[in-house]
């Protein structure tokens, strides 16, 4: 195993722990001291990313090596976005999340690769990874917000909802990454109409199929929002509905690339 990629899994196991005490501690606190690190090891993920992804003709986009990118994406996301909102504690879970990717895109080999692609497939495939990893945030954030619903009705505060910022916050921000993954998911399925003739073929038919499938979930639940006042339980639910939509459609057309059509 590369020194890097070790470092950086050891980053990430420390940030966790030091990250958790503190929030039991005094989760009122802004943690200065875990930003900077954080930054640190953001930095660290994305030498240890590049040592797995670069390759000699071209960039390996195989399933555990890109599992590793959209981790680094949605950490990066949250990392920004923490400067104006109390969002540390997803960090308890993402933090995991992260490690599980390093360590699986360093020892499961790929039996295919996608590479030697031309500008506009790549570009296709970055939007595609801005709009997964931005809708996993929602996803993720979506059930932090069920959560916080669930204790206020028990009129619970542990040190994990003294974390969070109110819960109107919480439910704009969601919205917002909505917003942003809609878009971005729109301009993938469109930029994949342009870029691939086959995209039709049967082994990419069902990713299309789910991916739409997934843009509508998330257009219904968006006209639900701001027609029917839609949140809680209901936004929740359509969140999750619409983003194993789109976890099956990656997800899935990968393995039926990589482990079946060998």
């Amino acid at each position: 195993m590369p020194s890097i990629l070790i470092i950086t899994i050891l980053a990430y196991v420390i940030c966790f722990f030091y990250l958790l005490l503190n929030l039991i501690k005094t989760p009122e606190n802004k943690i200065k001291y875990f930003q900077r690190s954080l930054g640190v090891v953001l930095i660290l993920h994305m030498v240890s990313l590049s040592d797995l992804m670069l390759i000699d003709n071209g960039l390996d986009l195989s399933l555990f090596k890109t599992f590793t990118l959209i981790a680094f994406i949605i950490n990066a996301v949250i990392f920004i976005s923490s400067f104006n909102k109390s969002l540390h504690s997803m960090f308890l879970v993402l933090f995991p999340i992260s490690t599980f990717s390093l360590l699986m895109g360093h020892f499961v080999e790929p039996t295919k690769t996608l590479t030697n692609l031309s500008a506009f497939v790549q570009s296709h495939i970055i939007i595609s990874f801005l709009s997964y990893s931005f809708l996993a945030i929602a996803a993720l954030h979506s059930m932090m917000t069920g959560y916080y619903h669930l204790q206020l009705k028990q009129k619970n505060q542990n040190f994990l909802i003294k974390s969070f910022p109110p819960l109107q916050t919480m439910e704009n921000f969601l919205f917002q990454l909505i917003w942003i993954g809609v878009i971005l998911l729109t301009l993938s399925l469109g930029s994949g109409f342009l870029f691939y003739e086959n995209l039709f073929e049967q082994k990419l038919l069902h990713k299309v199929t789910l991916s739409f499938i997934a843009w509508i979930t998330f257009i219904i639940l968006l006209w639900g929002r701001y027609n029917k006042g839609w949140r809680g339980n209901t936004a929740i639910g359509w969140t999750w509905a619409g983003f194993i939509s789109i976890l099956m459609a990656y997800v899935g057309s990968k393995i039926v690339i990589e482990f079946l059509l060998i």
